[in-house]
């Protein structure tokens, strides 16, 4: 499996009262990761932006196994998970560095869809090229495809 490597230092903006991260953040992170795939691996999506097609995110979770602090670095690694009509389905794997180990701290996912608008309406649209071959790079072993 080879999967978008996104690496991210903790600050103490990111944590609540009792010094661990807040929960949100993770999701932001899911966010960060996918914006910059777009830049590093698709950017061709931006011309596609311009022309009306969106990517607006349907469904968004994550599973915290672990505590994340500040200052320590955490990986986040997204894969494709799914790939059908209009819908992409993508899975994170978040990994802390904390005194030379990693350990899986959270896992989530995102499904997002593609639209494109028609006036004032948003109506499915196919995932445009560019980004579903950039996806399907780092696809995971067994991907839904359709």
């Amino acid at each position: 499996m080879r999967a978008y490597e996104y690496r991210h230092t903790v600050g103490f903006e990111e944590t609540n009262l009792v010094g661990n991260v807040y929960f949100v953040n993770h999701v932001r992170w899911q966010g960060r990761a996918r914006e910059m795939f777009l830049r590093e691996h698709a950017p061709e999506i931006l011309q596609d932006f311009e022309h009306g097609v969106s990517l607006a995110t349907v469904r968004c979770s994550c599973e915290y196994l672990g505590e994340v602090r500040p200052f320590d670095e955490v990986l986040i690694r997204m894969s494709l998970a799914a790939l059908n009509q209009n819908r992409i389905t993508l899975h994170f794997e978040y990994l802390c560095s904390r005194k030379g180990t990693q350990k899986v701290v959270a896992l989530g996912e995102q499904q997002i869809a593609c639209m494109s608008r028609r006036g004032e309406e948003l109506v499915p649209t196919a995932v445009p090229k560019a980004l579903r071959e950039a996806l399907e790079l780092f696809a995971l072993d067994a991907v839904i495809r359709a």
